[in-house]
C-alpha cells in the first residue's frame, strides 16, 4: 500500500543506544501494557480519534502504535499504518488485528524519526504518548511533517510541563524516574508547538487537573 524509501541508521551512537534502549523498556512492557495503561491513555486516544476529521479512504499514519489501543476507534474505510520501534509491542497489536479482522490496518517495525516512507504519503498522521519518549521530539516533528501532506491534519496526544508550580516542581522531582521507564516529564509546550513547524489550531486538556494535552494541527510546508 505504501513505498517504502531508501534510509540509513543514526550516526550518532548515543542516539542509537538511547533508541536500543526504548525498545527494551518498552519490549519488557508489551506483555502487560493494556492492563497498566490503557486507562489512562485510552480515554484521550478515543477522544482524539473521534474528533479527527477522517474521510473515507484517507490514509492515516499512527505513530507509536504500540499494542493497538487506537485500533477499536478508527472508522474502517481509513486506511491506516501503524509503526513503533518495539517488535514485542507489534505482536500484541497484530493479535487484535487477527481478532477483530482488521484488514485495513497494516503494521511495520521502524524507528518514526527516520521513517521509511515516501513524502506526503499520509493525509492525517497521528502520535499518541511519543513525543515524551523519542530521543530527539524535533528530529520525530521533521518526519512527520514530511510524510504528511500539506495541509494534513497532526494530532497528538502528549504529557507536557505543567503550568502549575506545584506539579511543576514535582514533575522535575519525578524526571529521572520517568526517564527510567521510557518518557520525560519536562517537555514545555509552548517550546514543542514553536519549534514543531505546526500550525496548531486547538490545544486543550480533557479534564482541568490533568497531566496531557490533546493538540489539534494543520501540516505547513
Amino acid at each position: 500500500m505504501f513505498t517504502l524509501r531508501d534510509f540509513k541508521p543514526y550516526g550518532e551512537s548515543g542516539i542509537q543506544l538511547e533508541l536500543e534502549s526504548i525498545k527494551k523498556i518498552y519490549g519488557g512492557y508489551s506483555n502487560v501494557y493494556d492492563a497498566l495503561f490503557k486507562r489512562f491513555f485510552y480515554p484521550r486516544i478515543k477522544h482524539a480519534i473521534t474528533y479527527m476529521e477522517i474521510k473515507p479512504g484517507d490514509r492515516i499514519l499512527d505513530v507509536g502504535v504500540g499494542t493497538g489501543l487506537s485500533f477499536s476507534v478508527f472508522p474502517r474505510h481509513c486506511k491506516i499504518v501503524g509503526i513503533d520501534l518495539s517488535t514485542e509491542m507489534l505482536g500484541k497489536a497484530k493479535e487484535k488485528i487477527r481478532e477483530n479482522n482488521l484488514d485495513n490496518i497494516n503494521l511495520l517495525s521502524m524507528d518514526a524519526m527516520c521513517a521509511g516512507f515516501k513524502d506526503d504519503s499520509f493525509d492525517t498522521v497521528f502520535i499518541s504518548h511519543v513525543v515524551s519518549v523519542v530521543p530527539d521530539p524535533y528530529k520525530l516533528m521533521e518526519e512527520v511533517r514530511r510524510v504528511c501532506r500539506k495541509g494534513g491534519q497532526v494530532v497528538i496526544v502528549n504529557h507536557f510541563k505543567s503550568r502549575n508550580k506545584v506539579v511543576e516542581a514535582v514533575e522535575k522531582i519525578i524526571n529521572p524516574v520517568c526517564k527510567r521507564i521510557g518518557w520525560r516529564s519536562d517537555m514545555c509546550l509552548n517550546e514543542f508547538i514553536n519549534r514543531s513547524g505546526l500550525r496548531v489550531e486547538k490545544k486543550y486538556m480533557l479534564k482541568k487537573l490533568d497531566f496531557w494535552h490533546i493538540l489539534f494541527a494543520t501540516n505547513v510546508k
